[in-house]
């Protein structure tokens, strides 16, 4: 959190020009602290302050802003030196941050991004949002397969100021195909035989992701196997990039605060919860609202016919929320197993038969014990509460409404989130006020058809 005290003796510094301040104060701190002492100046005023550190450093303390403020520095700060700045950013980065520039300010810096840098954030905004093209980042150590390791490490000498990472060093053939990987430490230790060619110290066997694949198989993947990096390639294993680990847990935040919001049926924020407008905020969670209203006001209907099917069994009312409940829990059960199942790639769709035979055998083993308490139940308010028109008999249409109520609720909501994946829709979609909506209605349902066949 950043020192309110601070803020003015940072403008003192600016408005004396104390250059020498400046840089003592941008070279004391970490990156991240010098960042936060900074967060509650104007923007104007910390692209002036970033303008007498290197280009590294200023690089680094950029980095460590929200991409608000980035965004906002980048659209105050003039234009000629915003795009040289622009350059110099990781290109992953720089990307995403252009994405939230106003379009007009971007038109005006794109040109005066050099040649190069301008080209690469072209081919990078062109892959589709949340695959691996979108995410990774171009800047990799990057080695010949005829080098030797003597060779190699001068290379990655030369290369190592302008790269993001050199813990893992890719060896490419001519045309750029992945053809193995060295790691650091291996590159230094090897220095015992300078003169050993590289393909016999790399490793071969590596774990890669295509161009196109989702960022929630890139993230399982860098999880599964542990790596601090995983190389991106196309169809002819070309290599285009790289995913850091740090990139793959912003994946991950991402993917789990996009689920999050699904599970309470709430279209995701792009922005902040306090950034966010009030009337985009209603409007995101109204969508689902009005879909759940809608889905409700047929519960509605129905517990209105229940009412004048039932007036002769009035004590049936006395258990309407006990099935309704009952139906919407089970189904929430099943699709919040099912789902995390899904996300962490513990079940296919191709899995479905399965899923269903255990879901089934669950329901039955559930339903059965509510059944049997709730049979009890009816029993407790027909005998010692003098309820009547409950007898051993008509208490039957309780538990035997519970195991199809449960049986239902663990049915619908597993099988709806696999339907959702066949799809290509994300499955939590199928989230939990959802779920229960269309188990309360088939609730209500089951329970009129229960007591028309046994009392009515």
């Amino acid at each position: 959190m950043a020192n309110p005290l601070y803020i003015p003796e940072l403008q003192e510094m600016l408005a004396s020009n104390d250059v020498e301040a400046i840089k003592i104060f941008l070279h004391t701190l970490h990156p991240l602290r010098t960042a936060d002492f900074m967060e509650n100046l104007e923007p104007k005023e910390i692209w002036a302050i970033l303008q007498h550190a290197e280009t590294p450093l200023k690089v680094e303390i950029f980095g460590f802003f929200d991409e608000a403020i980035q965004v906002d520095i980048i659209e105050q700060a003039d234009r000629k030196s915003a795009a040289l700045f622009i350059g110099d950013l990781p290109p992953d980065d720089r990307v995403d941050m252009l994405q939230d520039v106003e379009p007009d300010i971007v038109d005006e810096l794109m040109p005066m991004v050099p040649v190069e840098e301008r080209r690469n954030i072209q081919r990078l905004q062109s892959y589709e949002e949340e695959t691996a093209g979108a995410e990774m980042t171009t800047d990799f150590a990057r080695l010949h397969e005829d080098m030797s390791v003597g060779e190699a490490l001068q290379e990655i000498i030369r290369q190592a100021e302008e790269l993001e990472t050199i813990y893992y060093l890719y060896v490419v053939d001519e045309h750029d195909h992945l053809r193995g990987l060295v790691s650091a430490k291996k590159l230094i230790a090897s220095m015992t035989n300078p003169q050993r060619p590289l393909h016999e110290i790399m490793e071969t066997d590596l774990v890669t992701v295509r161009i196109d694949e989702d960022q929630e198989e890139v993230a399982r993947k860098v999880a599964r196997y542990d790596l601090l990096a995983i190389p991106v390639v196309d169809e002819q294993h070309q290599m285009l990039g790289i995913i850091t680990h740090d990139d793959v847990l912003d994946m991950m935040v991402e993917e789990m605060t996009e689920d999050a919001y699904l599970s309470a049926a709430v279209a995701p924020l792009s922005e902040t919860y306090l950034e966010t407008s009030i009337p985009i905020m209603s409007w995101k969670r109204g969508v689902w609202l009005t879909v759940l209203f809608f889905g409700s006001s047929l519960t509605a209907l129905l517990l209105t016919q229940a009412e004048t099917s039932l007036a002769t069994v009035a004590w049936l009312m006395s258990f309407v929320p006990l099935v309704i409940s009952t139906g919407g829990n089970s189904g929430n059960q099943s699709a919040t197993l099912i789902i995390t199942a899904l996300s962490t790639h513990e079940i296919t769709v191709g899995d479905w038969v399965r899923v269903v035979k255990r879901e089934f055998a669950t329901g039955i083993l559930l339903g059965g014990f509510l059944a049997f308490c709730g049979y009890l139940l009816a029993l407790v308010l027909g005998f010692l509460l003098k309820q009547p028109g409950i007898t051993p008999f008509t208490a039957l249409v309780i538990p035997i409404t519970l195991v199809l109520v449960t049986l239902f609720g663990t049915l619908t909501g597993s099988l709806l989130p696999l339907l959702f994946r066949r799809l290509g829709l994300d499955p939590a979609l199928m989230s939990n006020p959802l779920v229960a909506c269309l188990c309360d209605v088939s609730g209500i349902f089951i329970y009129l058809v229960v007591a028309q066949l046994m009392l009515l």
